[in-house]
């Protein structure tokens, strides 16, 4: 099948290259030196090559990732294009693609990956990592799965996937849910198909919605500032099933009362927040107070979905149902 795949850079480790004189690694490869390095080519698909952006993803913006989703959004319309690669650094990886899955319409695939070795580290897995993605970008099975992160022979859903490792290779993994599909020296083998959910087309982010991760016995310093600083929305990592120190239940019962939506997610790597506790800071009593329980979604996620959702003008129970479908 021939066509072509449509490839986006941004820098990250992947593009990154030692500078003897500053003794620091710097995304200054483009994406010509990216495909020049491929262990394999698929032989009847062009590439398009765009170096759109150069950023470590640690300070990669949600701006930014719109201006990448309208780039995406313009490759994906043209008929030959069969699917599209965006290489990006690895820290903020599963949010851009999280982001991305929120606000692409897109029934061709967009895959994501990265390196957590340098360009010019010797064992670099960046090559493989791109061939990878450009296999399953041309894969036809793979259409209509959202946008993916590909990484180490595995593909993972956006919103599933989570950075497990600083460091080691394999680090992108699917906690409780298991990758999509793997890539084998370049046949795609799909194990399991997406929930189609809902995307929202937007220009730009408003909504200000900070993320309060709690430790035992955290004061409330953080979500005072919040309160103080009018945010629009508010996602707490709470403990556990969903809990929180009970010193923060009458501030997000506050929260709520002045209109701001309260998201609860969990801290742990894996399971589904419940409420459950019906004293101090327990989940009934949040549920009573009129939180929004975020499921199996982790708080960095939850935090983007709200934003996006504040941002496409949704409000009070428009919000929480939107919810019950991204974060059942």
């Amino acid at each position: 099948m021939g066509g072509k795949i449509a490839v986006l850079t941004t820098g990250g480790t992947i593009a990154s290259l030692y500078d003897p004189a500053t003794k620091r690694h710097k995304a200054t490869a483009d994406g010509t030196a990216l495909l020049a390095a491929l262990p394999r080519r698929e032989p009847d698909v062009d590439i398009a090559l765009e170096n759109v952006l150069r950023v470590h993803s640690f300070d990669l913006s949600c701006a930014q990732s719109l201006t990448l989703a309208a780039c995406l959004r313009d490759r994906l319309a043209r008929a030959e294009v069969l699917g599209a690669v965006v290489t990006q650094g690895t820290d903020t990886l599963e949010e851009n693609a999280y982001l991305l899955d929120l606000v692409l319409d897109a029934g061709k695939p967009v895959v994501l990956t990265g390196a957590q070795l340098p360009a010019d580290h010797p064992q670099s897995d960046g090559p493989r990592n791109l061939a990878d993605s450009i296999s399953a970008a041309r894969a036809p099975e793979m259409a209509g799965q959202g946008v993916t992160v590909c990484f180490n022979g595995q593909v993972h859903a956006a919103r599933d996937v989570t950075k497990l490792h600083t460091s080691a290779l394999e680090s992108f993994t699917s906690l409780g849910h298991g990758c999509l599909a793997v890539v084998d020296d370049g046949k795609v083998v799909v194990n399991r198909r997406t929930v189609p959910r809902p995307n929202y087309t937007l220009e730009e982010i408003r909504a200000r919605v900070p993320l309060i991760r709690l430790a035992m016995d955290s004061d409330t310093l953080l979500i005072d500032a919040a309160l103080e600083a009018k945010v629009d929305g508010l996602v707490i990592e709470g403990f556990g099933r969903g809990n929180v120190v009970a010193a923060f239940t009458p501030r997000i019962a506050e929260a709520v009362a002045r209109g701001i939506p309260v998201v609860i997610a969990s801290r742990c790597p894996e399971g589904r927040v419940k409420p459950i506790y019906g004293t101090g800071g327990g989940g009934r009593e949040l549920e009573d107070a009129g939180v929004i329980f975020a499921g199996d979604l982790k708080g960095a996620k939850a935090r983007l979905l709200l934003m996006v959702l504040l941002s496409a003008g949704l409000s009070g129970d428009r919000i929480r149902e939107a919810f019950a479908r991204h974060a059942p």
